[in-house]
């Protein structure tokens, strides 16, 4: 059987402690649907489309890149329509607003961004011309980066567990934000149980390797199936 336990959020989560946004802060921990929040919010037609938005925001979209992008022409092509959107974005995520500020502001200055678990990026500007800032990447690889890092915390812990477990099965690897492990029918629920544990001690664990005072929930969805086309979800 294949079990993945797939992280909830990763990248909203990752925004949220990087940035200290209070808004998307109390959202998590309140377990909101942020995605029809933010529909109602900004006027949006599906959540599906304030899903989206809401990645693409944390990947440094812009209004241009919206009235190109197919996934969201279809509900406008008129910039000014997104910016009005973006507007209202940054006005009720003002902490991911400042915190994106920030960062472009230090990579201007010094051309790196230090990460709070050691993580560094730099930035050749020159070669952007009169020293371009890439403010997509500047914006992206932060969360990337940061979430890679908490994936990197998960499978040391799960794999830890699971082979002083002695589970019949083999654990595949992280794959971007999920767990994959192969394992006997009869241990499916018993792989469940531990990743549901692992992701409970995320913050403990996290601040154990970074020491940075981790304090969000980090939460997962379990799905279980003979192969990844036919995953049905294993309930807590």
């Amino acid at each position: 059987m294949i079990i993945q336990a797939d992280v909830v959020g990763l990248e909203v989560v990752c925004a949220a402690f990087l940035s200290q946004d209070k808004t998307l802060y109390d959202e998590l921990e309140r377990g909101v649907d942020i995605h029809s929040a933010n529909q109602a919010a900004f006027d949006l037609p599906t959540r599906l489309v304030a899903k989206v938005l809401k990645f693409r925001l944390i990947y440094g979209g812009s209004a241009y890149g919206f009235i190109k992008d197919p996934d969201f022409m279809g509900v406008s092509t008129n910039a000014r329509y997104w910016e009005r959107v973006i507007e209202k974005y940054y006005a009720k995520y003002s902490g991911i607003a400042k915190w994106h500020q920030q960062i472009v502001k230090e990579v201007g200055q010094t051309s790196k961004l230090t990460m709070p678990t050691g993580r560094m990026y730099e930035w050749d500007l020159k070669k952007f011309g009169s020293f371009k800032i890439p403010e997509p990447e500047v914006k992206n690889y932060p969360v990337q980066g940061f979430g890679a890092d908490i994936m990197s915390v998960l499978r040391i812990s799960f794999a830890r567990r699971f082979k002083n477990a002695g589970i019949d099965g083999v654990l595949i690897n992280t794959v971007h934000d999920s767990i994959v492990v192969d394992c006997a029918a009869h241990e499916v629920k018993r792989v469940a149980e531990m990743f549901h544990k692992v992701f409970a001690d995320a913050p403990v664990n996290i601040n154990r390797v970074f020491n940075i005072g981790f304090n969000l929930t980090v939460r997962c969805e379990v799905l279980a199936g003979h192969n990844q086309g036919e995953l049905y979800e294993i309930e807590d």
